[in-house]
């Protein structure tokens, strides 16, 4: 695939230095390279989603909707060569890609439906001749920034969602995963998406960042990544006083009941551990079950994620593909370390595997304590931690332990433990008997360290709008 950067609606070089190299997770190899974008580069970029939005928000509801339809079908035409490129840049299983193909065109469906849904109101003024009305108006230029380890999902999301609001979009996808994010503007290309609506630019992610947070024309920031980042971005927004909607961090706690069916919650549960080798934001990861099944849960969990097929994402058996870089390969490692160290008990894995690409065992920890490092970080990775509790009391503690508040699951048959699961755990997102954490039409997003503002859902879609007040008077 030929990399490059994506600005005013043409693909173009990178007049910056140095020369990127983007990766196969699975096997190591080269699968091409681009040039920065330079300072100039990004200015260009803003310069044309600036003119582009002085256009677009003034579009109706219908041209939004139309578009985004547009693009959304583009997508569903380029599947197959969407998810081989998820595959051959990030690892992930191509049927895990396929799907998230399906799931980023959903995107851009449910928003451009929303489009024609995004009212204002009326307020009824206090004495006659005084109209009182709430319009939603688009807040301008947008900064995205998105991550490697959902490549077509997090694009897509800030994308449709600034579309359909009537914002343009300067996006910085990760330099990782660059050719996914390219041949999303090839569909928006195809689709007819006015020049300079959107655009990409890759390189320096901390130049970027500064570059885009400090300029007049942007207006909002929305990013997606880790929650150190985050804070980083957020506070250069608001010494800009600029929006931001930020998606962070999280540590999934999953409470495991006694009454709960132990094979069925191991067997969804090592599914969605594992899912792109446990990089997902929403993985579950710190499994509290209730002592007196704690054993035979393990025992369960283990024996299904022992039988998970690793190897060659392009195999058809493939359950998990590798790590996304050495970086991650190593930081699993170490963590894995440290927790050995600090007492815990190895009940699976812990191990590297040999070969080309970067693959690491499905690991399963038994943690009785809070010694080990993986017990407060975030492991981004193959790795499910197993901790028994006492009682509802000690399951909610643990479960709020952190400062982390993204996603977090409970399995219990108990109608009133299932209400105060639900009540009482600080995160953005409780699931109770499930585990979909995530849809184009829900709300998502954080508490605590976990983030700012939601991304989908209705109230996704409204972080791109501002809120304006007119009173209009003399009407009597």
């Amino acid at each position: 695939m030929e990399y490059s950067q994506f600005i005013d609606g043409r693909f173009c070089s990178g007049t910056g230095e140095p020369v990127l190299e983007v990766i196969s997770a699975s096997t190591g190899q080269c699968l091409g390279r681009h040039a920065h974008a330079s300072p100039g580069d990004v200015e260009q970029a803003m310069r044309c989603a600036l003119r582009a939005f002085q256009s677009w928000r003034h579009s109706g509801a219908t041209e939004r909707s139309a578009l985004l339809r547009a693009i959304a079908a583009e997508m569903r035409a380029g599947r197959e060569a969407m998810a081989r490129q998820i595959t051959l840049e990030l690892g992930k299983p191509l049927a895990e890609a396929d799907k998230e193909v399906d799931v980023a065109a959903e995107m851009f469906e449910w928003a451009a439906e929303e489009a024609r849904r995004l009212y204002g109101r009326v307020i009824p003024a206090r004495s006659p001749g005084i109209r009182q009305i709430v319009q939603l108006e688009p807040r301008g230029v947008v900064a995205g920034f998105a991550g490697w380890n959902a490549p077509a999902i997090t694009p897509a999301r800030k994308i449709s969602a600034a579309l359909a609001a009537g914002c343009a979009i300067v996006l910085k996808p990760s330099e990782e995963t660059a050719g996914v994010a390219l041949l999303i503007a090839r569909a928006m290309q195809r689709a007819g998406t006015p020049a300079g609506l959107v655009n990409m630019v890759f390189g320096d992610p901390a130049g970027i960042a500064q570059q885009l947070c400090a300029a007049e024309a942007i207006a909002m920031v929305t990013f997606t990544g880790a929650t150190s980042v985050g804070r980083q971005l957020g506070a250069m927004a608001a010494a800009h006083m600029k929006k931001a909607t930020l998606e962070l961090g999280g540590h999934a706690p999953v409470i495991v009941w006694d009454d709960a069916d132990l094979d069925r919650v191991a067997a969804a549960t090592v599914a969605a551990k594992f899912r792109n080798a446990g990089q997902v934001c929403t993985s579950p990861t710190r499994f509290l079950v209730h002592e007196s099944v704690y054993g035979a849960f393990c025992d369960r969990f283990v024996a299904h994620a022992a039988r998970l097929r690793v190897g060659d994402p392009f195999e058809p058996s493939c359950q998990m593909g590798p790590l996304k870089n050495p970086r991650r390969r190593s930081a699993i490692a170490g963590l894995v370390a440290n927790a050995r160290d600090a007492g815990a008990g190895l009940l699976l894995g812990g191990q590297a595997i040999e070969g080309p690409g970067f693959f690491y065992e499905p690991t399963v920890l038994a943690v009785r304590d809070k010694r080990a490092e993986v017990s407060r970080l975030e492991p981004f990775g193959p790795v499910a931690l197993m901790i028994p509790v006492r009682d509802a009391d000690e399951a909610l503690h643990e479960a709020n332990s952190l400062p982390f508040g993204l996603a977090a699951y409970a399995f219990t048959e108990h109608m009133q433990l299932a209400h105060r699961f639900a009540s009482e755990i600080d995160s953005g997102v409780v699931c109770i008997n499930e585990l979909q954490a995530s849809l184009p039409e829900t709300p998502f997003g954080g508490s605590k360290d976990s983030g700012l503002g939601s991304e989908g859902g209705i109230e996704g879609l409204r972080e791109f709008l501002k809120v304006k007040c007119v009173r209009q008077g003399g009407l009597a």
